[in-house]
């Protein structure tokens, strides 16, 4: 059930998933795409996201914006009233007005190199943010011995997590704590839970999609939304990911379809990491239980770390 709408402000609002936003003329929406795109989700009763690009908006801008409930996702440099503020790793390392806000979550695009190499200055923003989301940009670009260096980096920040507790209130790190408190698969759901407005007034499965090949539409507000085999997108018809308990995993499906071909089957890559991360999670969730925190919580230990090679 569609939940949410993400508008993109500009042909290069930032990027705050996997994909790289290879736009970099401005195309500013124009105001009567805004209003249509705020009138679909006012008949939907939609949550609107709002995705800006790197300079203020006119005036006008802020006015039809501020008609309905929505969250700004902006690029840090603009953080001051963001609920979701993104940045990339050699930015935000430079950047020392990032401190805690808690009502801002921000988000971190980093490949595996700049983490491999740089994951002391991760845990450096942990201890001055309550929440980072953790993007690495190149999942898609692991091979055996990144995933073997990948496991001694969460190592690293699962330590530093649980030395930071404090009263119950920890910095929160997506890869790690999330996995922690789901209950149930929390996912990219993109074409499900969510669409994209994109500035030419048409909608998108997500905005990689709409960077990638403006032709790849997927309806607009006049006419309404129209994926073929809209079903697929769903967990019900990916039978493995749904019996999977790494909840915290993305399955974006933007990746899926670049590296499988399938919008519902995530690459080996995205499982291998999904599974590392949720082993991670399990070793803090059994320090944290050692100093009485979530005690009815539990992570079952597993073997595999890819589904798809499980024999059994």
């Amino acid at each position: 059930m569609l939940q949410y709408l993400i508008i993109l402000l500009d042909d290069t609002s930032v990027s705050f998933c996997h994909y790289r936003n290879t736009k970099s003329k401005r195309r500013l929406i124009a105001l009567n795409r805004l209003e249509a795109g705020i009138l679909f989700a006012m008949k939907h009763n939609l949550m609107v996201q709002f995705v800006y690009p790197g300079y203020e908006l006119p005036e006008s801008y802020a006015t039809v914006i501020e008609s309905i409930d929505h969250h700004k996702i902006k690029p840090s440099s603009l953080k001051g009233d963001a609920n979701v503020a993104v940045c990339d790793y050699r930015d935000a390392v430079s950047d020392h007005t990032l401190n805690r806000n808690e009502k801002t979550t921000f988000v971190l695009r980093i490949t595996k190199e700049e983490l491999f190499n740089g994951y002391e200055e991760v845990i450096l923003l942990l201890k001055r943010l309550n929440r980072l989301s953790l993007v690495i940009t190149d999942t898609d670009a692991f091979r055996k011995k990144d995933f073997d260096t990948y496991k001694k980096v969460l190592s690293h920040l699962e330590s530093a997590l649980s030395e930071a507790l404090k009263e119950d209130d920890m910095p929160q790190l997506n890869i790690l704590s999330d996995r922690i408190r789901l209950e149930k698969m929390n996912n990219c759901n993109a074409g499900v839970e969510n669409i994209t407005l994109a500035p030419n007034g048409k909608f998108y499965i997500c905005p990689a999609f709409y960077i990638e090949d403006e032709d790849d539409s997927a309806g607009n507000p006049a006419e309404g939304i129209t994926i073929p085999y809209r079903q697929l997108y769903t967990l019900a018809y990916a039978p493995i990911c749904r019996k999977c308990d790494a909840y915290h995993c993305r399955r974006c499906i933007w990746l899926n379809k670049k590296t499988t071909l399938e919008v519902n089957t995530p690459s080996h890559e995205q499982c291998v990491t999904a599974h590392l991360e949720r082993n991670a999670s399990r070793n803090l969730l059994n320090k944290l239980q050692a100093k009485g925190f979530f005690a009815h919580k539990e992570i079952r230990e597993i073997t595999g770390l890819d589904p798809f090679e499980r024999k059994e």
